[in-house]
């Protein structure tokens, strides 16, 4: 299986902090699927950019995870073009998310990540905080295998 994990954040793209939340996506990808391959990006919170890299991202992997950019701040854009670049909605994966998050901070209410399918990559929306991702990472950890297998055509 093949990840492209996509962090957005003008913040980290500028150098002003050190990006966590994508590497920590990644540690717990090879720590549950060793063969795994994972590739990471760090793009500013603008539209072009993000539509940019998710066209890339898809080009080559099977699941891209994006970490940031779900709340309702002014450059908080990532599930509207998440939402424009997929062909079908993964709304079962957002739910459990929002779910599951809920269970560890009212503050899950504002997360307004999207979750589909353009061709044959499942992209999927993640908060952009250390501990939302953490979170997040395993909540779908279950169902990414799987998933893959599905789109694949390999079925059920």
């Amino acid at each position: 299986m093949k990840v492209t994990v996509i962090t957005i954040s003008d913040r980290a793209f500028q150098g002003i902090y050190e990006d966590l939340s994508g590497p920590e996506i990644e540690r717990i990808l090879c720590e549950k699927y060793p063969d795994i391959t994972v590739d990471r990006v760090i793009v500013p919170d603008t539209p072009e950019n993000i539509e940019k890299a998710l066209l890339h991202a898809a080009e080559q992997s099977d699941c891209i995870l994006t970490t940031g950019g779900t709340g309702i701040g002014p450059r908080d854009n990532t599930p509207e073009v998440t939402k424009q670049f997929c062909e079908k909605e993964l709304p079962g994966i957002s739910e459990a998310l929002r779910s599951a998050s809920l269970e560890e901070t009212p503050m899950a209410m504002l997360s307004r990540g999207y979750a589909g399918l353009r061709n044959s990559t499942i992209i999927i929306n993640f908060p952009g905080s250390l501990r939302a991702v953490t979170l997040c990472t395993n909540v779908v950890l279950p169902i990414l295998s799987h998933a893959t297998a599905m789109f694949q055509g390999e079925g059920h």
